[in-house]
């Protein structure tokens, strides 16, 4: 690896300071709650999206002494359409321990940060550097890419000993001054998301371009250097649209593991034959009650393809399918926690 860049925190302070981000809303805060909350949701989504959602999660609960009261449906409702749902379980269970263990408060060294569910090490060092000053370093996915391309860093970073090398030179390049550590750590979620994106650079405005090793070579984009893919795969799912005289919908409780865990959602079926063979038991003859075959499609997971095959059947007030749910109404399930597909499904 190369020497660390001379003055390397003080350029991206500076440059931070004139031409960083400085009006999201959660900035200018050091509430450990507030940074908490928009840093979970910030994990693999885009800014743009988290603008909607972040006011009013923090309308709904406003301090972590009401998330950690309320129900995992209610959470999971309000968050429903974010996506990786785990991230929301996890914010639930932690609001709960940080009110059983620390009274409330969120503990202010990331060593302890780390402890709570869902907080890994550079969420704990965002929040303990932006709320208490920490000099802890951050390495998610963007920090990666900047510090690989300033430093030339062309080592396997799918080999846990890279970048555990990596993480040791992101906290030897820190600034010295504790107070310089909210502004460095945001500098460089700046640079990794407005200037130095993955398949495009603007290095005419990067604070670090003379001292960048790829941009001395004129291959940036080299790096960084991952071989490890998670390999794609897909699933074909038969969805159960019921709909009852009242115009209620039979919606059911996903398990709390797998596909949209924690989740009401259509009944889910592998095949079309048990999702007709559901039905049946309630209509006697499912064959009398016209299925309305909706048209497929394929919804895109981070790692996974679901194909979707939603069918729609009506039947009588007390008639049931024979699958585990309930029947709710048009009032009620758009205020329920439903993965983004079933949702858009029932909106059309």
């Amino acid at each position: 690896m190369t020497p660390l860049p001379p003055d390397f925190a003080r350029h991206v302070v500076d440059w931070q300071r004139r031409h960083g981000r400085h009006g999201l809303p959660w900035q200018n805060t050091q509430d450990p709650y507030r940074v908490w909350l928009s840093e979970i949701m910030l994990q693999q989504t885009q800014v743009s999206t988290v603008l909607d959602y972040y006011p009013r999660f923090l309308a709904r609960f406003p301090e972590v002494s009401a998330l950690a009261a309320a129900s995992q449906d209610d959470v999971l409702a309000l968050w429903s359409g974010l996506g990786y749902y785990s991230r929301a379980r996890h914010l639930h269970r932690c609001a709960q321990e940080v009110m059983a263990r620390f009274g409330g408060q969120f503990p202010k060294q990331a060593e302890l940060l780390q402890t709570l569910p869902g907080i890994g090490r550079s969420t704990a060092a965002a929040i303990a550097a932006f709320c208490f000053q920490e000099r802890a370093a951050i390495l998610d996915g963007n920090v990666k890419r900047v510090l690989s391309r300033v430093l030339g860093y062309a080592e396997d970073l799918a080999v846990l000993k890279n970048e555990k090398a990596l993480w040791s030179v992101a906290q030897e390049l820190l600034p010295q001054d504790p107070a310089d550590m909210p502004r460095y750590t945001q500098a460089l979620m700046d640079l990794g998301a407005t200037v130095c994106l993955p398949k495009k650079v603007a290095c005419e405005a990067c604070p670090v371009q003379a001292v960048c090793q790829a941009n001395a070579q004129a291959q940036p984009l080299a790096y960084p250097v991952k071989t490890k893919k998670l390999k794609r795969s897909s699933a074909t799912l038969w969805l159960l649209w019921a709909v009852n005289a009242k115009g209620q919908i039979w919606l059911q409780k996903r398990p709390d593991k797998g596909i949209w865990a924690g989740l009401f959602s259509l009944p889910v079926f592998d095949t079309e034959e048990e999702l007709l063979a559901a039905w049946s038991p309630a209509s006697k003859v499912y064959k009398a009650h016209k299925a309305e075959y909706l048209e497929p499609w394929k919804h895109v997971l981070t790692h996974r393809d679901l194909h979707l095959h939603p069918v729609r059947m009506k039947g009588a007030e007390h008639e049931v399918p024979a699958c585990e749910g309930e029947w709710v109404s048009a009032e009620v399930w758009p205020e329920l926690g439903l993965p983004a597909p079933i949702r858009k499904l029932l909106s059309d």
